[in-house]
């Protein structure tokens, strides 16, 4: 056991080498965007908005799961009977708050480039109880990718999400979104993000072990299938109570506090 626990800290550390990489890459990122207007950031967002369309089978060989409604979900994630199926709920908003659904694919470039211009805003807003912030995540993106990085980081997330680190799991997967699209993130990445997130030390063999197994590839699965049932057209798609948010909204803090006030409704 202690070698096996010796081998996971070893790869988490070699992994961990990248992880690096990526999170100077977005605090390069993040200086750029407070250096533009908002409006420009929107353009940006807008023009690389990954669009949903039918795509063949993935490739052979890689990681798959079939939806199934009665599989397990991570503490605290929305069951399938819920009006939310499958969403990972974040914030602090009393019972009767609007609701703020949030669509998105960890390989989608438009919403690493949202999450880097007001990640952190839409997730005060939701710490603050202004909204009750629910995460909806797809991994429609593995198929015109040919890969399976986005079906095996929410299972990955779902992991982190048992160990109480929900946003800091997402925002380190984002952080370290590759330039390169499709390159995806391989397994030790996905563990090395885990200590990455803060996941506790004592905890950090169950969440790996968790992240082998694949425990929650059928969660993602079945939330993705929601975002199929849903036909959401783009990722990221952010919904107000049903009605959906406009990207130059969702990009900007001051102007999504103000339209949540206004349209809570």
């Amino acid at each position: 056991m202690a070698q096996s626990s010796k081998s996971r800290r070893e790869r988490a550390e070699q992994a961990r080498a990248s992880v690096q990489v990526g999170q100077a890459r977005r605090e390069r990122m993040v200086r750029i965007v407070g250096a533009v207007v908002v409006v420009g950031v929107v353009a940006g967002i807008i023009g690389v908005a990954v669009w949903a369309r039918s795509s063949a089978p993935g490739t052979p060989g890689l990681v798959t799961a079939e939806p199934d409604p009665n599989a397990a979900v991570p503490a605290g994630v929305l069951p399938a009977t819920d009006t939310l199926p499958f969403g990972v709920v974040y914030g602090t908003a009393a019972q009767g708050a609007p609701t703020l659904e949030l669509w998105e694919d960890f390989q989608c470039p438009a919403c690493g480039a949202l999450e880097a211009v007001n990640g952190a805003g839409i997730a005060k807003l939701a710490e603050e109880g202004q909204y009750r912030l629910v995460w909806r995540p797809t991994t429609f993106l593995d198929n015109k990718l040919g890969n399976d990085a986005s079906l095996r980081a929410v299972a990955a997330w779902g992991c982190a999400i048992d160990a109480g680190r929900i946003r800091e799991y997402h925002d380190v997967v984002y952080a370290n979104q590759p330039q390169e699209e499709g390159k995806g993130y391989t397994k030790e990445q996905l563990i090395a993000f885990g200590s990455d997130a803060g996941v506790p030390e004592g905890q950090m063999e169950t969440f790996t072990q968790c992240v082998e197994s694949g425990q929650y590839l059928t969660w993602a699965a079945n939330s993705t299938q929601e975002f199929y049932n849903n036909e959401v057209s783009a990722t990221p798609t952010g919904k107000l109570n049903g009605a959906e948010v406009p990207p130059e909204i969702l990009a900007d803090e001051a102007k999504l506090r103000d339209y949540v006030a206004k349209n809570a409704g």
